[in-house]
């Protein structure tokens, strides 16, 4: 990776991946690697899938899908190519060791890519933590994802 590049980091998730409205559901980049990226999320009242007790333990695979876009989008900024759109085709093994994320924490998402294939589809793995500590991860899985080559574009018509 380009170290002016990385030079930038932290910076916020929203720029690098392009979800309409309140769907960017991630802070911000704090560390991106040729295999992998960190990102951050506050969890909130007002967060879009909030309820009563906090965020669902489902909307993790989520947020591990985004950082896999912030990752691609962050390494898109260093040229002039645009990140492709990609598909969640699947989560392998996600597993949460709480039923919803508790309001008011920090939580860090890293993922790791496990490998690319020719055809565009991508394994990666993945974790949330809560930001400071050094407890077990509250979630892990793997999540195969796919970028297909001709994927229409928001303006294609």
């Amino acid at each position: 990776m380009n170290p002016s590049i990385a030079a930038s980091l932290p910076c916020a998730v929203e720029p690098l991946i392009p979800h309409a409205r309140r769907m960017c559901l991630l802070t911000r980049l704090i560390a991106a690697s040729d295999d992998g990226a960190t990102a951050e999320t506050w969890t909130r009242h007002d967060d879009l899938f909030a309820e009563t007790d906090g965020i669902p333990a489902w909307v993790g695979v989520e947020w591990l899908a985004q950082t896999v876009a912030a990752w691609a989008g962050f390494r898109a900024s260093g040229s002039t190519a645009t990140p492709a759109p990609g598909l969640l085709l699947g989560a392998k093994r996600y597993r949460a060791r709480v039923p919803v994320f508790a309001f008011d924490q920090r939580i860090q998402v890293t993922i790791t890519v496990d490998f690319v294939a020719d055809n565009g589809v991508t394994q990666v793995s993945g974790e949330l933590r809560r930001a400071g500590s050094d407890e077990p991860p509250l979630a892990h899985g793997s999540l195969t994802l796919y970028r297909p080559d001709s994927m229409p574009t928001p303006g294609d018509a």
